[in-house]
């Protein structure tokens, strides 16, 4: 997780599978780099393209987190994925149900 000032980005990258250790590790650096920010300033970006397929057992801690972001007030929540139609489709059910309505899933490669 790094913050970059002078672009006002939160870059992080997501790689494998979610689990809820990495869950519970990502919530605390979460919690501690938040503490130094103003979030409504920032746009939290997420590097997803080795992101696996979310199972459906640890989908609620997703959208757990998704919520988190949400209460956080970030002006914008940008996830880059590699051309992954089903990711795409989960990581937007799962914003949706969650609230976040400042949520956008774009390709890269």
């Amino acid at each position: 997780m790094k913050v970059n000032q002078a672009e006002k980005t939160i870059d992080m990258t997501v790689s494998g599978t979610f689990t809820p250790e990495k869950a519970q590790e990502f919530i605390k650096e979460y919690q501690q780099t938040l503490s130094a920010i103003k979030p409504e300033e920032f746009v939290l970006q997420f590097d997803c393209r080795d992101l696996s397929v979310v199972s459906q057992d640890l989908a609620p801690n997703l959208e757990n987190v998704m919520r988190m972001y949400k209460a956080s007030g970030f002006k914008k929540v940008l996830v880059g994925i590699q051309k992954k139609p089903i990711i795409k489709m989960q990581l937007n059910r799962l914003a949706r149900s969650a609230g976040l309505d400042n949520f956008e899933v774009a390709e890269i490669y």
